[in-house]
């Protein structure tokens, strides 16, 4: 490794783009510069041991921070010190008002810190989208990638501005999205707009092309489409991914509406995706997102083995993943619930003489909405009991998730314990007192699913207002038969 090793800025390297395009020029031999709000935070990536010590230099192969924010024109200009090339990789899936004119000023802060800088290059990573559409009428986020290239291309400084669409790699937000709505769903009914095109790419040729467009000539200064060799509608995509992870087709079925605000909701439920992040990704797959071109090409080749398929792009995604972990935990988690409900099942009998006999309040329902209602509820259970468990083992949050296993546990023993109490064992004071119990886990269980997404609170909560009022009937009906 020379010592003349060009150095390079990359910023946005605490995200998944970033942090794979600096971990690629470090092996490349540049002396790579990162700007971040955490120096802290750069050292704890699984890569972190490259940083240098504070106060050193990076030398080839080796990083270094310039801690600052990329909206504050003296960081910036810090940051782009005897810089040759900087990478412009932030995206901040903001939802503010000015969310769109608040990211072409930091691009313009950038460009314009880069130009007197003396910058050779700026390689930037923003959004395929219809040429054929005016640009005010893309979503947003697709938007504001748009005008954050043009920024960076009218700054003065060559900038090659790539354009992409879903990027297939194990830490993209697009196929996190698409692994988990695959994997747990075995079909869905969708908006309209799950029948447009996109070209996914596999994040190791995304990487190809942005670290190999800091060799383009100095006078190419222009946008580049770049994705993989195939155009496939979203809905055929989670199909695609079922297959090549070896499980069964996925079938998807379209409305006539376009729902965006429910997809979001509906994704904040189901996957460990939160609804937040889910709108800007939902809008980018509103219009077809294809290639029209690709000139990248004929500058720095194609990558190495060719442009990868996604079948092959999913199977390198997930090498390292359990693709099997919602299976096992549905199973388990429909299995405690199943049996939950068989005791409560056994145990209960309402059409005994000794129930019949009870004084009870007026407000009781008549008999035949308790087994609809407990259906319907334990089916509730399960449902988000399993994707709370599921989600915070992807998100690796194993203290969180055996406490929730545990909470679930004891909820579903005071479940079943009920029944047991009440009509076999006939003990009303008892079955009053766990009913009380069984409320308060129910509503702590509501609490522990809402951490884990505000959407799964809300579809749980039928059960801890269920059990309220459970507890209330039961305590009732103690008050009313003071001897038995």
């Amino acid at each position: 490794m020379s010592d003349n090793a060009r150095l390079a800025l990359v910023t946005g390297a605490t995200g998944y783009i970033g942090g794979q395009v600096a971990q690629e020029l470090l092996r490349r031999g540049w002396r790579v510069r990162l700007l971040s709000r955490s120096a802290e935070k750069v050292r704890s990536l699984p890569w972190g041991d490259a940083v240098v010590a504070e106060g050193r230099s990076a030398g080839p192969g080796e990083a270094e921070v310039v801690e600052g924010n990329a909206s504050e024109a003296a960081d910036v200009s810090r940051a782009l010190q005897d810089v040759d090339v900087a990478w412009y990789l932030l995206h901040s899936m903001g939802d503010s008002e000015n969310f769109v004119a608040e990211e072409v000023e930091m691009a313009e802060t950038f460009a314009s810190a880069a130009r007197d800088a003396h910058v050779q290059r700026i390689v930037y990573l923003g959004g395929l989208h219809p040429d054929d559409e005016p640009v005010s009428e893309l979503s947003d986020h697709l938007r504001s990638r748009v005008e954050v290239g043009r920024a960076l291309m009218d700054s003065g400084v060559p900038t090659a501005a790539l354009q992409t669409g879903v990027v297939i790699g194990d830490e993209s937000s697009s196929f996190v999205m698409i692994r988990h709505l695959a994997e747990r769903l075995p079909g869905a009914v969708a908006p309209h707009w799950v029948r447009n095109r996109i070209q996914p790419i596999a994040v190791a040729d995304v990487v190809h092309y942005l670290v190999g467009a800091a060799d383009l000539p100095a006078d190419v200064n222009r946008t580049f489409d770049v994705g993989g060799p195939e155009a496939i509608e979203y809905a055929d995509m989670l199909d695609q991914y079922a297959r090549a992870v070896g499980k069964g087709r996925r079938f998807m079925l379209t409305a006539p509406v376009t729902t965006a605000g429910l997809a979001a909701y509906w994704i904040g439920l189901g996957t460990p995706i939160s609804s937040k992040l889910a709108r800007p990704l939902i809008g980018s797959l509103q219009h077809d997102t294809v290639m029209h071109e690709r000139d990248l090409d004929d500058y720095i080749g194609a990558p190495e083995g060719g442009h990868t398929s996604f079948a092959d792009a999913v199977r390198a995604a997930v090498k390292d993943i359990d693709v099997n972990r919602w299976r096992r935990v549905f199973l388990s988690t429909s299995a405690a619930v199943a049996l939950t409900a068989v005791v409560g099942t056994v145990a209960s009998a309402p059409d005994s003489r000794w129930y019949e006999k009870l004084r009870k309040p007026a407000f009781q329902p008549p008999a035949w909405v308790f087994p609809v209602v407990w259906t319907a509820l334990y089916a509730d259970i399960a449902a988000i009991g399993s994707l709370s468990i599921a989600d915070l083992g992807e998100q690796k949050r194993t203290r969180e998730q055996k406490a929730y296993i545990a909470a679930l546990g004891v909820n579903l023993a005071l479940n079943a314990g009920w029944s047991v109490l009440f009509f076999h064992r006939k003990q009303l004071t008892a079955a009053s007192v766990e009913s009380v119990l069984l409320a308060a886990s129910s509503t702590d269980l509501v609490r522990r699913s809402a951490k884990v997404s505000p959407e799964k609170g809300v579809v749980l909560s039928p059960y801890a207002g269920w059990t309220a009022f459970a507890s209330v009937l039961s305590t009732t009906i103690r008050a009313m038969n003071p001897r038995r």
